[in-house]
């Protein structure tokens, strides 16, 4: 109905207006209304044709789901869609890069087709120009001239709500300068109501379209990531947490040439953890990087409960330092983080520590105690863990990750997307930054080939343990209930202890 009804106005009129370069953004407060319009119908279009491609290539015949032509055209079906979707995301920008980019991370809870179209839009979404950037510089602080000796047009980066450029301040410091686009807060509010709205009327046409999740997230998470002095303060947390990690450098602020749009920090040379090509040439330690990383966000989700939430390649970088042995890691973008309740780590230890064991009834009871609906604690052990189930049963510390593993369990995920799109809707909203980082890690674990590696295993099992201890320790006032605590947790680390120099002596 919609595409019979607009096609030449949606194909030729507001389309072409609202190019995805030039001057896109260059619209005044005054004709805001009409450029809100042109955005929704855009997202809703492509809704619609998205729907309608499935309907057409899926939906229009009785398919056998499981014979190799239905999985076939299915492949197709989320290629075109995805395509579409990233097209979408490159015109309206904004907090449309922002879901992309979500999507793009969910690299074992989403079919492949979309989280590897979209990954894209983590170093190449689109870019404003260097007199839109001067003209945020100019509302919040001065006129750049006034900062800056020089100011290189082209950005280090560009991603949904900021683009980062490399200048020179007056006494020549070099600094990295994040500014946010011009158009992201007149947008904002609109753009996730209408996004709400076409999410729901999906999920009303195609039953397992259960997306609102991702609204939810967006929404309660772009505040903060808007305010750039939230950022900067993060920054330092972080900085300040694990200040006794040398090998971990967060880039300064610069809080006298910074404002709610503007952040100016360290400028950091080096390369992204997942450029092989850099590791190789530096003579980097790839196992050395993964372990750093695995030991850093197990004590981030763990023990500290404040986690980085964006760890995608383009925000670590790697830079070994002339003749060093070590490898520095540089975390970049500090805009999102999790603050997880003691209670949500608890049980999340626990969950953790049960799948090690393969104790089905702790899984399900932990499982859950964090929203999870009881029939569904085998799909949620397999979303947290990245493995099949068949691995979780065998036993994660025995068995490593493979690529073929990895590439059934993407087959898999069309077949139950709609029980994962459920685990996603109803569990714990502090679960969804930690698989999302889970994911992440692992990519990056994938890229570097490095994921049958059983350190981070250790690693994450003794933070989990360290949690739990402590947890139970404050919640008990018994003198002998936790001496017996104590004791546990000793013998329980010195296990640890024992296996890791096992899987050395096999490694060597």
């Amino acid at each position: 109905m919609f595409r019979r009804k607009f096609p030449v106005l949606l194909r030729y009129g507001l389309f072409s207006t609202v190019a995805i370069g030039g001057s896109v953004y260059a619209y005044s407060d005054g004709n805001y209304n009409s450029f809100a319009i042109v955005r929704f119908t855009r997202a809703a279009y492509t809704a619609l044709d998205i729907g309608q491609t499935y309907k057409t290539m899926l939906y229009s015949k009785d398919w056998d789901r499981n014979s190799k032509e239905y999985l076939e055209l299915r492949s197709r079906a989320h290629q075109i869609g995805a395509d579409k979707l990233l097209e979408l995301c490159k015109a309206n920008r904004g907090v449309y890069i922002k879901v992309g980019q979500h999507v793009g991370a969910l690299d074992y809870l989403l079919p492949h087709e979309y989280v590897t179209t979209m990954r894209i839009l983590h170093k190449d979404a689109p870019k404003n120009s260097v007199e839109q950037l001067y003209k945020v510089i100019r509302e919040d602080l001065t006129d750049p001239e006034n900062i800056f000796d020089d100011f290189e047009p082209e950005p280090l980066g560009t991603a949904s709500l900021a683009q980062v450029h490399k200048a020179k301040l007056k006494d020549g410091t070099i600094v990295a300068v994040k500014v946010q686009h011009d158009f992201v807060r007149k947008s904002i509010n609109i753009d996730l109501k209408w996004m709400e709205l076409i999410i729901l009327t999906m999920s009303k046409i195609f039953p397992e379209f259960q997306m609102q999740w991702l609204v939810d997230e967006t929404k309660k998470n772009i505040t903060q990531e808007l305010n750039f002095i939230n950022e900067g303060k993060n920054a330092e947390k972080m900085a300040l947490l694990f200040k006794d990690y040398k090998w971990l450098k967060v880039p300064k602020i610069y809080w006298d040439f910074s404002s709610e749009r503007v952040l100016v920090m360290d400028y950091v040379e080096g390369g992204q953890v997942n450029d092989v090509k850099y590791i190789d040439e530096h003579k980097i330690n790839r196992f050395e990087v993964c372990q750093k990383l695995g030991d850093l966000y197990s004590h981030m989700i763990f023990i500290s409960g404040f986690v980085h939430s964006d760890p995608h390649p383009g925000n670590i970088v790697l830079k070994r330092a002339p003749g060093s042995k070590e490898t520095d890691i540089y975390l970049l973008d500090h805009g999102l983080y999790a603050q997880l309740t003691d209670r949500f780590r608890y049980h999340y230890s626990k969950l953790w520590l049960s799948i090690i064991d393969r104790n089905k009834d702790e899984m399900k009871l932990h499982a859950e105690k964090l929203g999870i609906r009881s029939e569904l604690y085998i799909l949620f052990a397999c979303m947290v863990t990245g493995r099949p189930w068949d691995a979780i049963i065998k036993g994660i510390g025995s068995t490593k990750p493979t690529v073929q593993e990895k590439r059934l369990f993407q087959e898999e995920i069309p077949n139950i997307l709609h029980y994962i799109t459920e685990c996603l809707e109803h569990v714990d909203r502090q679960a969804l930054l930690v698989l999302k980082t889970n994911d992440l890690i692992r990519s990056i674990e994938h890229a570097l080939q490095v994921q049958g590696r059983m350190s981070g295993f250790i690693v994450m099992s003794k933070c989990c343990v360290e949690s739990v201890y402590k947890q139970e320790y404050k919640n008990t006032m018994s003198t002998f209930r936790r001496s017996m605590l104590n004791l546990k947790y000793r013998w329980t680390l010195l296990l640890l202890y024992l296996y890791s120099l096992y899987l050395s002596l096999q490694h060597n």
